[in-house]
């Protein structure tokens, strides 16, 4: 029996089994889980349900107005992340996002394909300047709210590819 066949012959026990399973509890302090940007039952979701991601792989599995959770552990402030490093990071507003805040691009390597900017709660166009220093780095950019860098820098990561990460908590509106 091929793989397709049988992970369509597993799908209605999934299916049953996730119904019965007990709604997520959410930590006390307003920690919002991420939503997923796969498109509900393909096959790839059906496959990946389990969510077994490898331990030494960052995962954002959170949010709040002040942070994130990764991989069980909440950061508090603006986070950068480079493939599965994760530190601290000055910028607490989108104006504060400059190429020298960035300027770690300039010597890591392998270089990321792909650096998701979330702006906080909202999106905000991106300064000229700082998109040809990210372009010189050889990097694209992608400027979206932090919500929704953080699902997306969870997909790329899980996909094995070499992505970056430059995050305002979700709370900052400037």
């Amino acid at each position: 029996m091929g793989a397709r066949q049988r992970a369509v012959t597993a799908l209605p026990n999934l299916i049953r089994s996730l119904r019965n399973e007990q709604p997520l509890k959410l930590k006390p302090h307003n920690l919002n889980s991420l939503p997923s940007l796969r498109r509900a039952f393909s096959l790839y979701d059906q496959i990946n349900l389990i969510d077994n991601v490898p331990e030494d792989q960052l995962r954002f599995q959170g949010y709040n107005d002040t942070g994130f959770t990764v991989n069980g552990v909440e950061y508090e402030g603006s986070l950068l992340c480079v493939g599965n490093l994760i530190m601290s990071w000055k910028p607490n507003k989108f104006s504060d996002i400059t190429a020298d805040s960035l300027s770690l691009f300039r010597i890591v390597r392998p270089i990321p394909e792909i650096l998701i900017v979330g702006c906080g709660r909202n999106i905000h166009p991106v300064d000229p300047e700082l998109r040809r220093f990210v372009r010189s780095t050889g990097m694209k950019l992608e400027a979206v709210d932090s919500r929704n860098a953080a699902s997306t820098y969870n997909i790329l990561n899980e996909e094995g590819r070499i992505v970056a990460a430059a995050l305002l908590p979700y709370g900052v509106t400037s």
